[in-house]
């Protein structure tokens, strides 16, 4: 089990600044994105650089969604800057392309692609040691203050990869809830989506003894190593915070409560995640956002296409887990449970269609777009969309069940409309 620290609370980031006079930190990289850039969390943040004389350049040219080109930007900032420790502030985009600046500043000789997930990189094991990173997540979805995973669109091939090494990890994260009472309602959902793909997938993932053949080496172990005891219980906890309060956060902004609690299983869902590994609903995502046409997201300031991560990740989850229930079934008939449905007459052959009922229920409740189809894809753009997700060996490899490129091409089709 691997996991970064974690320090939660209200009003914790101011602490930010003693953290890094702590670890003895003299030139720091602050990184943000230029919607939070304005906004009272990164501010929060400088003011506790300042106030500990801790010396710091700022960069807030995150792209939402970001690609290999915005990596390299942030990768260009950093070994320009030659820093000692970095701080991002924002979501899983700013956290990631933090965790990419900090390796490849701390491995100047590398290339790009020699740290990237294989069969699109290379996949080489990290060795080198990295700079002290300290993270402030500001949405309450991917968890990656607690995972060493970075993802980005890979634009030659348009589809979403990433890097996968424990060495990228945080070093710390402060998970302060004060700072998702600014997330607009559209992107609490969506977010909440990704913890709610997060824990479903981790725990109805291939079981970490079944998973084959055994690292010749400890170092070739991956971060993603199936469901586990552990994990699973992150992963049940989260599904139940998601139960309780997502739809409360995502109606009342100022209901602290539901809005604090989901940014807690944001992190425990990371927690299971970070070393159970997702499936399905995220392999099949990576082209889902990276082939995006014109579907801009509502409440999203962005001056490009973009189909958020747990939108593309959630769309696919009743036909993936109707697929994946006969491996597994009791664990899927519990989590459909723990989402509210009745299963005290639910037969045991019944698990997906009822689980899958549940989440349509879920994100109707939501106001979620009607599918693929909403999103501008059509049966024609089936073809496209498996051929994106058979790079993404690192997580489909973990489903519970093995697919052909025909039981893919059937998943997108039943995932173009949901109601």
């Amino acid at each position: 089990m691997a996991v970064s620290h974690i320090r939660y609370g209200a009003g914790v980031s101011k602490e930010v600044g003693m953290d890094l006079q702590n670890m003895g930190a003299k030139n720091v990289c602050l990184m943000t994105d230029k919607n939070l850039s304005q906004l009272p969390p990164v501010q929060v943040v400088m003011d506790s650089l300042v106030k500990n004389d801790i010396d710091f350049k700022f960069y807030d040219n995150v792209r939402v969604e970001p690609t290999d080109s915005s990596f390299m930007d942030a990768i260009e900032f950093a070994k320009k800057g030659a820093f000692d420790a970095y701080v991002a502030v924002g979501g899983g985009s700013t956290m990631d392309t933090c965790k990419a600046a900090n390796l490849y500043a701390s491995s100047p000789h590398s290339d790009f692609l020699d740290y990237v997930n294989a069969p699109i990189g290379k996949g080489q094991p990290v060795t080198v040691p990295l700079k002290p990173l300290i993270a402030v997540p500001t949405t309450s979805g991917t968890g990656s203050e607690t995972t060493g995973i970075a993802v980005f669109d890979y634009q030659n091939l348009k589809v979403k990869t990433g890097i996968a090494s424990r060495a990228i990890r945080p070093t710390l994260g402060l998970i302060d809830p004060l700072h998702t009472l600014y997330l607009p309602d559209r992107v609490v959902a969506n977010s909440g989506f990704d913890v709610l793909c997060h824990a479903l997938e981790s725990y109805t993932a291939l079981p970490y003894h079944m998973r084959s053949p055994c690292p010749s080496n400890p170092i070739a172990r991956p971060a993603y190593q199936g469901s586990n005891p552990i994990s699973d219980i992150w992963a049940v906890h989260a599904l139940r915070i998601v139960a309780k309060y997502l739809k409360r956060a995502v109606r009342n902004p100022d209901d602290v409560e539901a809005r604090s609690q989901m940014h807690l299983a944001s992190a425990f869902a990371g927690i299971g995640f970070g070393n159970a590994g997702v499936h399905l609903c995220h392999g099949m995502s990576y082209p889902i956002s990276g082939l995006v046409k014109t579907y801009k997201a509502k409440a999203y300031n962005v001056d490009h296409p973009l189909v958020p991560h747990g939108l593309s990740v959630v769309l696919t989850s009743p036909a993936v887990f109707t697929f994946t229930a006969q491996m597994f079934p009791e664990r899927h008939l519990e989590t459909a449970e723990i989402l509210g449905a009745d299963v005290r007459t639910a037969r045991i052959q019944d698990a997906g269609p009822v689980l899958a009922d549940t989440l349509r229920k879920f994100l109707f409740d939501l106001d979620v777009d009607d599918g693929l189809a909403a999103l501008g894809y059509s049966p024609a753009d089936i073809p496209a969309l498996v051929k994106g997700t058979l790079p993404q060996e690192r997580v489909t490899k973990l489903a519970p069940r093995p697919q052909s490129e025909e039981d893919l091409s059937a998943l997108f089709e039943a995932s173009m409309k949901l109601y």
